[in-house]
């Protein structure tokens, strides 16, 4: 799964900014309007990126395309020429981009960072202290900052559809989910093909509750199928991640995980040579912009792409001006 920016004040004059539209899988989630300017009370307006030329990319599921394009556009406002490289691939793939230098900034998640960048185990349940533990290793080891982190927490979980919701008399937590497995033997559990072998995955479930699930109840499939799926009962429980849009827009129910799953929270990954060009600027935007991201914020901006059809820079933009950072 799931960071970075900042810089502010600059004169009108700094706005026009050459932004190149490129998108690696060839849509056009990556073009921008240029010329976004900080509102004049906006945190934003003292953060000072001006002669800062960066790239910035995303993976390619929605939240992180809304993502990209946000940090693009504040990174635009606080002065720096923008380079747009949205929509990269998955995870890997914008990793070795930013190692490689081919982006200079993109937001990532802190679970990630530790379990697959850095290939640790026993990961904090406290966002906090993850983050940070992540912040100092990846800073020694590969030159990458990880600046502020965004307070939503989009991880691995499992949800339920009305229905069976309804008939438990509401949602499931991991030792209700188990007991109903249990109980149930033709249930079904729908799960990408990589989660049940993932170290973040379907292990986390089955060592919080004893439960082990055994092949016969699981069904592998895409993920959008999961969600709607899951929404008519053909699946009893179907993995999610838990700020996607189309949970509140199925009338989907998330599955209390008690803290069992691995914590993503989002931070601005910036690579430090181009950190270090405007270190203070880069803090105050990613205060700013993650600061303005809780999980309803970041629930409701998904589901205006994912369930809604909106474009990711448009709902991205929207955001900043609504939270008062950018004109509009």
């Amino acid at each position: 799964m799931t960071q970075n920016r900042r810089f502010g004040r600059f004169a009108v004059a700094a706005a026009a900014l050459v932004v190149l539209p490129l998108a690696a899988c060839g849509d056009d989630n990556g073009e921008s309007s240029g010329g976004d300017t900080a509102a004049a009370d906006s945190p934003l307006a003292d953060a000072d990126l001006s002669g800062v030329s960066l790239s910035v990319g995303s993976k390619d599921f929605d939240e992180q395309l809304i993502l990209g394009n946000m940090l693009a556009d504040a990174f635009e406002a606080a002065g720096a020429d923008v380079d747009r490289k949205i929509n990269l691939g998955g995870t890997n793939v914008a990793r070795a981009a930013l190692l490689s230098g081919e982006i200079d900034s993109y937001a990532e998640y802190n679970g990630t960072g530790w379990t697959e960048h850095l290939k640790q185990e026993d990961p904090s349940s406290d966002g906090e202290e993850l983050t940070e533990k992540v912040r100092q290793m990846d800073l020694e080891k590969n030159d990458i900052v990880w600046v502020g982190r965004a307070p939503f927490n989009n991880t691995y979980g499992f949800a339920t559809g009305p229905d069976l919701t309804e008939k438990n008399g509401g949602a499931f937590d991991f030792d209700s989910m188990a007991a109903y497995l249990k109980k149930n033997p033709d249930a079904k559990v729908c799960m990408e093909s990589e989660f049940p072998s993932r170290s973040d995955g379907l292990v986390l479930f089955e060592e919080a509750t004893g439960y082990k699930i055994p092949k016969s109840q699981q069904e592998i499939q895409d993920t959008g199928i999961i969600y709607t799926e899951t929404q008519k009962g053909n699946c009893d429980f179907g993995e999610v991640f838990t700020t996607d849009g189309r949970i509140s827009e199925l009338d989907l129910s998330v599955v209390d995980d008690g803290g069992a799953m691995i914590i993503y929270n989002i931070s601005i990954n910036v690579r430090k040579d181009v950190y270090d060009e405007a270190p203070e600027a880069f803090d105050t935007i990613a205060d700013a912009v993650l600061g303005s991201l809780d999980q309803e914020t970041m629930t409701a901006l998904n589901e205006q792409v994912s369930a809604e059809g909106e474009d990711p820079a448009d709902v991205a933009k929207q955001h900043l001006v609504d939270a008062g950072l950018i004109d509009g």
